[in-house]
């Protein structure tokens, strides 16, 4: 890194830039700043994620290994909501470890694996309710999902929900005869996807 380039831009980021921090989602490169911990000058990205009403530090060297990245591109949101658009991959495991995958997802900073989470826990009005949990988990990755969509197409948060929303209705079994569709076999279910 040369030590020429302005206050402004560390290692492709520059201050005013919206970027993707796995813990927390959608944040705002603010300013970037140094700082003297322990006798050392530290230069450090401050991220303001407005929704959460919090300002993060993160060190420049730190970027990579904490997984913060740039927004998706358009390609890439084009593919998140085709993920959206598809059958539900449940596995036949116990809900607390399904529960500690979705979370690990949802904290990966991956827009895909985000979707995955989405499309997985998403209950049309003809299917069981959820248990508060799954709820909060979807709610959790919808909100993460809608938060980049928007970022990235410039529409409001309701806006990307509602996107999101329309490519979910789009998927299979998500019409009124999805309770016959429930009852085939696994079998069957993935040779007519196929």
């Amino acid at each position: 890194m040369a030590s020429a380039k302005k206050a402004t831009q560390r290692q492709g980021y520059k201050t005013g830039e919206y970027v993707v921090y796995p813990a927390h989602g959608v944040g705002q490169i603010i300013e970037i700043e140094n700082q003297e911990v322990a006798g050392f000058s530290l230069e450090l990205f401050v991220i303001n994620f407005e929704k959460d009403k919090m300002k993060l530090r993160v060190p420049v060297p730190k970027i990579e290994s904490v997984g913060m990245r740039k927004l998706s591109d358009g390609p890439m949101v084009e593919k998140a909501l085709k993920t959206v658009q598809g059958r539900a991959r449940i596995k036949r495991t116990m809900w607390s470890r399904r529960a500690q995958e979705y979370d690990a997802k949802i904290n990966s900073g991956s827009l895909i694996q985000v979707s995955e989470v989405v499309r997985d826990l998403f209950r049309s009005d003809n299917q069981p309710e959820q248990s508060y949990s799954e709820r909060q988990l979807y709610e959790a990755a919808l909100e993460r999902m809608a938060r980049e969509l928007a970022v990235v197409n410039k529409l409001s948060d309701t806006e990307a929900v509602n996107l999101i929303e329309a490519n979910l209705a789009l998927g299979p079994r998500r019409g009124p005869k999805a309770d016959e569709q429930d009852n085939e076999p696994d079998a069957v279910k993935s040779e007519a996807a196929a």
